[in-house]
């Protein structure tokens, strides 16, 4: 019997430690995106942002993190609007945020699709958006002298949310040490500062805060101690 146990001891503990990986439990990570604006201007314009992250991986599918972002934002045309309005926010941001990926809830060795996906995730967070009007039509050029009320520069709290996928590839030693990220964040913004018009409800109406989306694409390297996790990751 002894003998027996001696000989199956070996097998369960290979066993129980193929079944685990090592992982990296910092990355860093930074990439460019589209912003597109949903303020009270009628239209939604496109601008460019670049980012960067720092991220914390308590287990290989959840993380702590900071993002920063700096760019523009865009809306309005003074010729289409109906009010004659137009803005562009040469803008920063800064959020710290979670997030949790799909691999933490299933079990992605049953397929390769499942497999594939693992790294996609959700996440939420807050952080402030520092708005800088780079262009914004103050007074509205149709001879009545009527003059927009807002301020060129402000600071509004921010909620971003995110839905994206992280897909990641081992270096020579067998760890996960480069990601490339596909990220959609929906940033709602608690203030007035966005388009930089603050007009009387009553003048405008519009009854929903100020948001602006950005899609971004990105690279992430990831580094620091170890971390071991329960689930093989290859």
């Amino acid at each position: 019997m002894k003998t027996i146990l001696a000989l199956l001891l070996p097998v369960v503990l290979y066993v129980n430690a193929a079944a685990q990986s090592n992982f990296y439990k910092l990355g860093l990570g930074a990439g460019v995106g589209i912003t597109q604006s949903f303020a009270d201007l009628n239209k939604h314009d496109f601008g460019l942002s670049g980012y960067g992250t720092l991220d914390y991986y308590l287990t290989p599918f959840i993380s702590l993190g900071m993002e920063g972002q700096f760019g523009e934002i865009n809306g309005g045309d003074v010729y289409k609007d109906p009010n004659m309005r137009q803005f562009i926010n040469t803008y920063k941001a800064i959020n710290v945020n979670g997030k949790l990926a799909l691999g933490a809830l299933i079990d992605y060795k049953r397929s390769d699709f499942a497999n594939a996906i693992k790294g996609l995730y959700v996440g939420a967070g807050v952080g402030a958006i520092m708005n800088k009007m780079k262009f914004v039509v103050r007074e509205k050029p149709d001879g009545s002298s009527y003059i927009f009320p807002g301020k060129d520069k402000s600071t509004d709290l921010l909620v971003p949310l995110n839905l994206g996928i992280n897909f990641n590839f081992m270096d020579r030693s067998g760890y996960y040490r480069y990601g490339l990220n596909v990220n959609y964040q929906s940033n709602i913004t608690l203030g007035e500062g966005l388009d930089g018009y603050d007009d009387s409800p009553i003048r405008f109406k519009s009854g929903h805060p100020d948001i602006y989306n950005y899609f971004s694409i990105g690279l992430k390297y990831y580094f620091g101690p170890m971390g071991l996790s329960i689930k093989s990751l290859y």
